[in-house]
């Protein structure tokens, strides 16, 4: 018997599990199936004092609301041999030789005291390279790729700042939700015990919490482009008030379509602020925006992806839609697959295939932009914990989300951009780990 939830994942609890189920999740091992050929089974206010109101080769197999966001009927023509690469080992990045411990940067003693609470003594090298001339005060422009400590590097200069200046006020842009919400966890582990509060804005939550938290004292705001102006459009928040403004993932505010919504905010942000501005890449609109709004930056490049040469990359022929359905079950029975993230290009996609794999008692869940925030927090918690081993989403997930010991990455559709490809598959092959990308094509 299979259950459904509405957290929008399910799994299949064998009658011989005597474990209660917890949550609403059924715990419990599926029972794998052998693939063809296959000679095994895989058988308010926080204690923080912040406040979140979020609510080539050959094929290896045969043969909220949002602004200016066009329709993509179309994307690149993305070369097929693009989507084949084996590693020849785990590539690591090029040796680092770190100029500054934490210690040196003279933070104020709450903050050296929550980063030795957290073990950490030495700074990651886009940490490295930015923070002293962020406590400086200048603007500055970082590129490196997820997971490389981004989100310390513009906090805790920020943090510092607002510990001897109370009137400061910080207003940070993220592309999505999930990332949104790990910025503002991040800010409560690093500003604990200081009494800096937050307010995270973002779409698919209660806009009502948000406008009550907004009438409070707020030292940061965090928040997406379009909710962040929705909420301006109301009258509810003045950005003249931030003298601080961070915009996370640049790049990928692009992809999405919030050009026009970062072009109003900046504009109405005071001529004397401090700019933070953090990407993966540097696409020719963001150098407009850049030399437009920032006053001579600082700007590192320390390469963005180097976790893709970690990753098998191959593709897989398919005939019809039926064929990519027996396809993908193989590829979720082989012993290796032990999570996995499979992207498609539509909310009906993610849909289908989710209801075609739970069908098969795979433990799955999905993502979309259409699931209440809350949903999503309980879909990527349960991922996250392992009580589902098989995400389908859109590419709202395919960055600001950081789950480890992704084995695979399946592109269920085919990218509209290699950036997209790039951003995809990156979310496996990290810790030092080869990861695995499977695309299907359709023959």
């Amino acid at each position: 018997m299979n259950t459904s939830y509405s957290g929008g994942f399910a799994s299949r609890r064998p009658s011989h599990t005597t474990r209660p189920a917890r949550s609403g999740v059924s715990y419990g091992a599926r029972p794998r199936f052998r693939a063809a050929g296959s000679t095994s089974n895989r058988g308010g206010s926080t204690a923080f004092s912040s406040r979140s109101s979020s609510g080539g080769g050959r094929s290896r197999f045969g043969g909220g609301r949002r602004f200016s966001k066009p329709k993509r009927s179309y994307g690149e023509s993305i070369d097929v041999s693009k989507f084949i690469y084996k590693p020849t080992g785990v590539h690591k990045a090029p040796a680092y030789d770190v100029q500054h411990q934490f210690a040196d940067f003279n933070f104020s003693p709450l903050i050296a005291k929550n980063l030795e609470a957290r073990g950490f003594t030495t700074p990651t090298p886009i940490q490295d390279q930015t923070i002293t001339h962020a406590l400086e005060g200048r603007d500055v422009i970082g590129l490196a790729s997820t997971g490389s400590g981004k989100t310390g590097a513009f906090l805790l200069p920020l943090i510092n700042k607002l510990s001897y200046d109370r009137y400061q006020k910080v207003l940070v842009l993220a592309p999505t939700r999930e990332l949104a919400m790990q910025i503002n966890e991040e800010l409560r582990e690093f500003s604990h015990g200081m009494r800096l509060y937050s307010t995270v804005c973002v779409g698919g939550a209660s806009i009502f919490n948000q406008i009550q938290h907004l009438r409070r004292v707020n030292h940061f705001v965090i928040g997406t482009p379009g909710r962040l102006q929705d909420l301006s459009d109301r009258g509810i928040i003045d950005f003249s008030e931030f003298q601080n403004i961070v915009i996370d993932e640049f790049d990928r505010m692009l992809d999405m379509g919030f050009i026009d919504a970062i072009t109003a905010i900046l504009k109405k942000l005071p001529e004397k602020r401090q700019s933070l501005f953090f990407s993966a890449t540097m696409p020719p609109r963001i150098k407009t925006i850049v030399h437009d709004f920032l006053k001579n930056p600082f700007s590192i490049d320390l390469g963005s992806g180097i976790s893709t040469k970690n990753v098998e990359q191959d593709v897989i022929r398919v005939l019809d839609r039926r064929h990519k359905s027996v396809e993908l079950e193989k590829l979720l029975n082989t012993k290796d697959a032990t999570r996995t993230i499979i992207f498609a290009e539509t909310k009906r996609e993610v849909e289908n295939v989710y209801e075609e794999l739970k069908a098969k008692d795979f433990k799955v869940a999905y993502l979309h932009g259409d699931k209440r925030q809350r949903e999503r927090e309980r879909t990527l918690k349960a991922f996250k914990d392992g009580i589902v081993d098989v995400l389908i989403a859109t590419d709202v997930a395919a960055r600001g989300i950081d789950v480890k010991d992704v084995s695979h990455v399946i592109n269920y559709t085919v990218p509209q951009t290699h950036d997209d490809y790039v951003h995809r598959i990156g979310r496996t092959g990290r810790g030092g780990k080869i990861g695995k990308a499977f695309t299907f094509v359709s023959v």
